[in-house]
């Protein structure tokens, strides 16, 4: 992020659910993995297994190639209106739980040149394996999660929708926010500003460099 304009503070997005209409890995899974085992993971998630776990398990249920999943996703995916518009204006990073093989082919479908935190993948016809970034574990959440990407980072907004986006955005100094992560800050008492699109993020920002 050395490189990166300097924007007090920083907007960070995350991808699945937030950039894009629906959650690609969600995608993913029920088309070509096994809808059935992701149904019952996601009920293990925070009970017995961490976020992590749940993805790699899902993902590895993924047996098709990586090309013919990027195709589907790019035919397929669609991103939140306003988002050009977001990139253009305050030129955020994005930060995902997610992987760089899934969320930069829609990027450069879009044209669009944006900075990415995210794991890996390792295609394989026994089952996809997810190479995870090495962090240590938070010691606010008691997992590896995406404070990290942002430690010594200074001010930033954060915009999300899940679980992902809980930790983090209680290190944010303004977060955005809409779905399950909306409803569990309700539940932490954790003031946010809701929002349906990027039309309603950019509108609240302001004019670029405008951000207290």
């Amino acid at each position: 992020m050395a490189n990166r304009r300097t924007l007090r503070p920083v907007l960070v997005l995350d991808w699945d659910g937030t950039v894009t209409e629906i959650d690609t890995l969600h995608m993913v899974n029920e088309r070509f993995g096994d809808p059935e085992l992701f149904g019952a993971l996601e009920d293990e998630l925070g009970r017995r297994l961490t976020l992590d776990e749940v993805i790699a398990r899902e993902i590895a249920t993924v047996t098709a190639p990586l090309a013919e999943v990027v195709e589907y996703l790019r035919a397929e995916v669609r991103v939140r209106a306003g988002f050009r518009e977001l990139v253009d204006e305050h030129d955020p990073l994005i930060v995902s739980a997610g992987f760089c093989e899934l969320i930069e082919p829609i990027l450069d479908r879009e044209r669009l040149s944006v900075p990415v935190v995210a794991n890996r993948i390792e295609p394989s016809p026994d089952g996809w394996r997810a190479v995870f970034l090495e962090r240590a574990a938070c010691a606010v959440c008691g997992e590896p999660c995406k404070r990290e990407a942002l430690a010594g980072n200074g001010p930033f907004a954060y915009v999300g929708d899940g679980v992902s986006d809980r930790c983090v955005s209680l290190a944010a100094d303004r977060v955005f926010a809409r779905d399950g992560l909306a409803r569990w800050l309700d539940e932490q008492g954790v003031a946010y500003e809701p929002f349906e699109d990027f039309v309603d993020v950019r509108a609240a920002l302001g004019e670029p460099g405008s951000e207290a």
